[in-house]
């Protein structure tokens, strides 16, 4: 699949590291290093704007890496970049540790992967067919 992309950061286009890699890493694009302390957020840029086609979305995802060894995680995971958007690309990172966390410009802070969606219809009824699960909702089963 083809996409086109607008690059206005200072690194290379994001790419995927292995053959199977489902995400493709981006890079903070920002001027100046930005603190993140304690339980406190940044929006933080990354140069890309990207032009998808309709019926598919880029989702933005948390690094692995970094939430296991720092707690840095992306507060509404995953973000969602829809077909019509064309702003920046920029990442809403939170810091969960107790240690402040600095971003440095070209630190690999999120992944993104495309991927198709459905657009829905709906179709307002009286009743829904019954399942054996019903209306049980977290822990309904009582395992453990």
């Amino acid at each position: 699949m083809k996409i086109k992309i607008v690059n206005r950061s200072a690194h290379a286009l994001p790419a995927y590291e292995t053959i199977a890699s489902a995400g493709m890493d981006l890079r903070a694009n920002n001027e100046e290093p930005v603190v993140i302390n304690s339980l406190e957020r940044a929006l933080i840029p990354t140069g890309l704007y990207i032009e998808l086609p309709d019926g598919y979305e880029a989702q933005i995802r948390p690094r692995s890496g970094l939430a296991a060894r720092h707690g840095l995680t992306i507060l509404n995971s995953p973000g969602t970049i829809d077909a019509d958007y064309r702003g920046e690309i920029r990442v809403i990172l939170v810091n969960l540790s107790k240690e402040p966390f600095t971003v440095n410009r070209g630190e690999r802070i999120a992944q993104m992967i495309i991927s198709r969606h459905e657009t829905a219809e709906w179709v307002e009824v009286e009743t829904l067919n019954e399942t054996e699960r019903g209306a049980g909702g977290f822990g309904h089963t009582g395992v453990h």
